[in-house]
């Protein structure tokens, strides 16, 4: 019988496409390969872990801890760990945690394979074991990041910008598209970076247009856009594409002047102003989804007022924020004191999310009455669940569809009107 695997994927979307890229590997040597699943009786146990904030690194630790102890229960043979928190921390968990069989790096996927008794082959580079629902995918254009922001360990993790040539892509998601796959999220640490390094400048645009060349693919969404030297030309393919999803999510981490520079965020305020107002003159309906940071060393209470002016005014459809943790080797943590109380950093945390809630709900009321495209995702009980082009899976509102007793089918698109709203749901019925 062939070996069953469990890959465990924690952190970000681009450790999920890692995880599917590992999977196609050993699927292509006959393993049998599950996804998180909770089930014992995997013979080998994979967990992808994320090393990129403390609360990431902590889950990495404690999934890891729960394996060890499965394995000393002897219910499963082999643990391995990949990734973020291994490429980073290697060295110093070996002896902590001997129960690990090995540990390997966010780039050794041929390591693994081979330590598996499997063969790397290079023409399954492209290849995927999708983990997501089969309608929806993730395609990661580049690796790693230049910009070195204060408080960022992805460089230190990942290393420099490194694109995917654009055919590779291509072919890439041409063969998501021939499984069934009809969205595709396109994800990097910087997406509008991507092609520099091969190209000599930046080919996002051109991606795109590529991309929307591909039959049966209706829907395509950009993440992780960087808002320094921003590109023209993106804003006019996804003003003239329609299977470009009016969406784009742009992390501005601050607004204050003050704490861009200390953050090395290499943009001003009235350049990130500049930039949304230009969105969505180009793009009126376009759904803006940001991620903000607070406590930063040196944030002072008008900087963090500032911020919240910011939200207020600018109206994000959709907005994260974290409080500022020290990782060690980055520009913040080596030259720069954490100065602001965590009880300060966690208030800031709850008064930007209020603030949010009411512009959320503010935004969802606008759409009452309005006619809609969804897909959709799944049923729970006697309703469907749905998303717009305003929405990504796994981080944005969903609508929540009363079908009218009518069968629905996951993965498919169908019109809807909206009846209803709360802070970060949508409801509605078949139009």
């Amino acid at each position: 019988m062939a070996k069953k695997i469990n890959i465990i994927t924690l952190g970000c979307s681009k450790n999920t496409v890692d995880s599917e890229h590992l999977a196609a590997q050993l699927a292509a040597m006959d393993y049998k390969v599950v996804f998180d699943s909770d089930r014992t009786d995997a013979d080998v146990v994979v967990i992808n872990t994320c090393g990129f904030i403390g609360d990431a690194k902590q889950e990495s630790i404690d999934t890891i801890l729960r394996a060890a102890q499965l394995k000393e229960q002897g219910k499963i043979d082999e643990l391995f760990v990949v990734g973020c928190l291994s490429q980073r921390y290697a060295d110093e968990l070996r002896p902590e945690l001997p129960e690990v069989d090995d540990f390997f790096g966010v780039n050794d996927w041929a390591g693994i394979v081979e330590r598996l008794g499997a063969k790397y082959r290079t023409e399954n580079e492209t290849k995927r074991e999708l983990s997501t629902p089969s309608h929806y995918a993730y395609l990661k254009i580049s690796e790693g990041c230049n910009w070195m922001c204060g408080y960022c360990a992805i460089p230190l993790i990942r290393g420099r910008h490194k694109s995917v040539p654009m055919e590779a892509l291509v072919a890439e998601a041409e063969a998501l598209v021939e499984k069934g796959v009809r969205e595709i999220m396109v994800i990097a640490q910087d997406t509008t970076y991507y092609g520099v390094d091969i190209y000599g400048e930046r080919k996002i645009a051109e991606l795109l247009e590529r991309l929307c060349r591909i039959e049966k693919l209706e829907w395509i969404r950009l993440h992780y856009a960087y808002p320094t030297d921003f590109p023209d030309q993106l804003i006019e393919v996804m003003a003239r594409e329609p299977k470009i999803c009016r969406y784009l999510d742009i992390p501005f981490q601050h607004i204050s002047d003050n704490q861009l520079s200390a953050m090395k965020r290499r943009h001003t305020k009235a350049e990130a102003v500049e930039l949304v107002n230009k969105l969505r003159k180009a793009i009126p309906d376009i759904a803006l989804r940001t991620t903000l940071l607070v406590g930063y060393p040196g944030e002072s209470d008008e900087d963090f007022a500032e911020l919240m002016e910011f939200v207020k005014t600018t109206k994000f459809d959709r907005l994260g924020v974290f409080p500022y943790s020290e990782e060690e080797g980055t520009y913040s943590a080596t030259r720069l004191k954490d100065d602001v109380a965590d009880e300060v950093k966690q208030e800031r945390v709850d008064r930007i999310m209020r603030l949010q809630e009411r512009v959320s709900l503010e935004n969802n009321a606008k759409r009452i009455g309005q006619t809609m495209r969804v897909i959709i995702d799944r049923k729970e009980g006697d309703f469907y669940i749905g998303r717009s082009e305003y929405d990504s899976p796994e981080v944005d509102q969903e609508i929540i569809i009363d079908s009218l007793g009518k069968r629905l089918y996951r993965g498919r698109f169908y019109d809807v009107q909206i009846t209803d709203c709360e802070d970060y749901d949508l409801f509605a019925s078949l139009a």
